[in-house]
């Protein structure tokens, strides 16, 4: 009886330690060069809500990795978000490929802009079309 609650004990905290050792990795490779620090709190509340269309829990991440996307086309089945302004990370123009999953259309948008976020490592996390402030 005892082993078990040991067992268990040890599955607790290295689930805790893997739980914030991913914490820390996604904190750490954000991009954050103040590209949206003169938004108003409402908008930057907006940013933080937001969380994938597919894995719900997840967030689309934050400012730092949220891009002006105000044009976007549709090719096949899906859209191609072409970027507006890449807040001086992406150069205006590059079209990003958005998987279907990825599109968000349930928390409005205030910004008056198509948003797209995007990883460091290129993978999109969610894009929200232009308009409906």
């Amino acid at each position: 009886m005892i082993r078990l609650d040991c067992t268990r004990g040890r599955a607790i905290v290295a689930a805790a330690l893997v739980g914030l050792t991913a914490w820390s990795i996604g904190r750490a490779i954000a991009r954050d060069n103040g590209q949206w620090e003169g938004n108003p709190p409402a908008i930057r509340e907006w940013f933080q809500s937001l969380k994938q269309p597919d894995h719900p829990r997840l967030s689309c991440c934050g400012e730092a990795d949220a891009f002006e996307a105000d044009q976007f086309v549709v090719e096949d089945d899906h859209y191609v978000a072409v970027i507006t302004d890449g807040k001086g990370v992406m150069a205006p123009g590059t079209r990003i490929p958005v998987p279907n999953s990825k599109l968000k259309w349930d928390k409005g948008n205030p910004t008056g802009h198509g948003i797209i976020f995007i990883g460091t490592d290129g993978k999109v996390f969610c894009y929200v079309v232009p308009g409906g402030v």
